[in-house]
């Protein structure tokens, strides 16, 4: 926009002083119907027109004039970084929520058909079997962990049974043994914040918005119950991307910002650090905005403004000035995923917690389910095995 300014300039032979509002603001409508910022500045015709560019929403055209359209922008999240991090309950990832339903679901009607089975088989033959509920549930926790187990069933029909579960048993162990180890020594980044719905759902990072822009209207006035909440939950306001972009980068807060502006910081944030420290979340949260440069009323200078910026979008110069801005950002745009490669790393003792803790649990279970077997000659007792 600097670069249009000076060749505008230059074409309508006339200067030029720059004017920034009181407030700070793009616009903000008044109770009173007035505005505030940059586009209350053209309503009261103060300035000639103001830069932006400007998104040209049908209440700013109310009080000024739009050029034709200079880019089109979409909003979206804005925030630090995901970076490589450890699960404790990363042992459940390797099967969807459905998936282990589902071998919960197994697990009940193969404990439940064989203990019906048992004591048919123990009725038939008049032999009693005790506890057959609780031996059966053992018996399939066992087996689908790989464990052996002391108790079998004493007929055919049961056998069958246990056949076919210790073969299901085989091939879920199998797959998820394989799953787990993979995904524990491949690193993996888990992004919190992806779209809307994730932002206001979660309570560990606040975002803002920024003051006087078109985005805190649309948000509010939304018929979508995620994106009001995303405008009530919000901690407050900004001045502008741009200018909270250490805080970005600081992981103060998140923000929901203008592609341009996101791409321009992520490149500034390259250039002085020479790493990549923020990311875009893949939901847009507001798309298809035209951006165009905002006049006051009836001005003699906007139909000059339009034929230029039509020759230089024609020309591709525009673009080109604007590529300028974003020339280390390419690096920043991969997913967080791809910042180590898919290289294995080693496991640390983070990684393993999830199946420690199990380990424990399952020792202390088999501990304490064998009783004492004592003999008074010579007086010793010994766990059974």
């Amino acid at each position: 926009m600097g670069h249009f300014l000076d060749l505008f300039s230059s074409k309508m032979n006339f200067s030029y002083e720059i004017f920034r509002p009181d407030d700070g603001l793009w616009s903000a409508r008044l109770p009173n119907g007035s505005f505030k910022g940059m586009v209350g500045m053209l309503e009261r015709q103060n300035v000639e027109f103001a830069l932006g560019p400007f998104f040209a929403t049908e209440e700013r055209n109310q009080v000024c004039d739009f050029t034709v359209p200079v880019a089109g922008d979409s909003f979206s999240i804005f925030m630090i970084r995901p970076t490589l991090s450890n699960d404790i309950s990363g042992f459940l990832k390797p099967f969807t929520p459905l998936v282990w339903t589902l071998i919960l679901l197994s697990i009940l009607g193969i404990v439940t058909g064989m203990s019906f089975l048992v004591w048919g088989e123990s009725r038939c033959f008049d032999k009693g079997e005790e506890s057959i509920i609780a031996k059966a549930t053992l018996w399939a926790l066992q087996t689908m962990s790989q464990e052996s187990s002391e108790w079998m069933p004493k007929h055919d029909g049961g056998r069958v049974v246990v056949t076919t579960w210790l073969f299901a048993s085989l091939v879920f162990m199998s797959s998820y043994g394989g799953i787990l180890t993979a995904m524990l020594t491949v690193p993996r980044v888990v992004i919190p914040i992806d779209s809307a719905k994730d932002l206001v759902r979660q309570s560990a990072l606040p975002w803002r918005l920024e003051a006087g822009t078109m985005m805190v209207t649309y948000l509010k006035e939304s018929e979508d119950p995620i994106k009001r909440q995303v405008h009530t939950k919000m901690e407050g306001t900004m001045v502008s991307c741009w200018r909270s972009r250490q805080d970005f980068v600081d992981g103060k807060y998140a923000g929901i910002c203008d592609y341009t502006a996101m791409k321009t910081i992520m490149s500034w944030d390259f250039s002085t650090s020479g790493s990549c420290h923020l990311y875009i979340s893949k939901e847009i949260v507001y798309s298809g905005g035209i951006l165009s440069v905002a006049f006051k009323t009836n001005s003699t200078y906007m139909h000059a403004a339009d034929r230029l910026l039509l020759s230089l979008k024609e020309s591709g110069i525009f673009d080109k000035w604007l590529n300028d801005q974003f020339t280390n950002t390419t690096e920043c745009l991969r997913p967080p995923s791809a910042d180590k490669g898919n290289k294995m790393s080693a496991l640390g003792l983070e990684s393993l917690a999830g199946i420690f803790i199990l380990l424990v649990v399952g020792g202390y279970h088999r501990l304490f389910e064998l009783p004492l077997q004592c003999v008074t000659n010579p007086p010793i007792c010994l766990w059974r095995s």
